[in-house]
């Protein structure tokens, strides 16, 4: 009698299930799942139209308050979280919230979506990280905003302490200037990065969100 062997392909949601608890059970903390579910599928897709050469993922979720460490790296091959960290938006955004956002030059406010990341530079905010938004209408004028990753004191959790939030930016992540030098020669060469909010607008038209 023939068995029959039957093979159970498994469908991408569980695959980003499964990936995101190993994820979980190897580091501390994580970005929310449902914001790792997104992230993902741009990274695949990015990944699959060969534009990723550094297997790693930045995600930023600005649906949590600037007083928390609201910035993610992961490296897809180790599952490490290898930063956790804060990271400002643009004061035109909001105050200790991300709330309006731009892909508009000197609108000083952020953009969400996904970005690959390019060389660095050595600017007036010391060495900074051009990153290429892939999304027309939401971050395509990224490069020449001159939104880019670069350090700040503004963004170092004393900041918070004396001020309550975080500082602002034009509209750049800007990172603590303590681990910006690392941080960004870690990203740099065409890794990931996702900035995330729960915004109707974005979810409903980014093409790398939607298939």
């Amino acid at each position: 009698e023939l068995s029959v062997e039957i093979k159970t392909e498994k469908t991408f949601k569980e695959k980003v299930a499964d990936l995101y608890e190993t994820f979980s059970l190897n580091n501390a903390t994580m970005p929310n799942l449902p914001v790792f579910e997104k992230a993902m599928n741009g990274y695949s897709k990015l990944d699959e139209a060969g534009k990723v050469s550094n297997p790693l993922l930045t995600i930023v979720d600005f649906d949590l308050s600037s007083k928390k460490k609201r910035m993610w790296i992961l490296n897809m091959d180790t599952q490490q979280v290898i930063f956790n960290t804060f990271v400002a938006h643009g004061k035109n955004t909001g105050v200790e919230f991300a709330k309006n956002f731009s892909n508009t030059v000197n609108s000083h406010q952020s953009s969400l979506g996904f970005y690959v990341t390019g060389e660095t530079y050595y600017g007036k905010n010391g060495l900074s990280l051009f990153i290429d938004g892939m999304e027309k209408g939401f971050n395509s004028n990224a490069r020449k905003r001159y939104v880019v990753i670069h350090g700040a004191d503004y963004a170092e959790p004393e900041f918070i302490n004396r001020v309550g939030r975080l500082g602002r930016s034009y509209g750049c992540p800007a990172v603590p200037n303590k681990i910006a030098k690392n941080l960004i020669n870690t990203i740099k060469g065409k890794s990931v990065v996702y900035i995330h909010k729960n915004n109707k607008n974005y979810q409903s038209k980014s093409e790398y969100l939607n298939s």
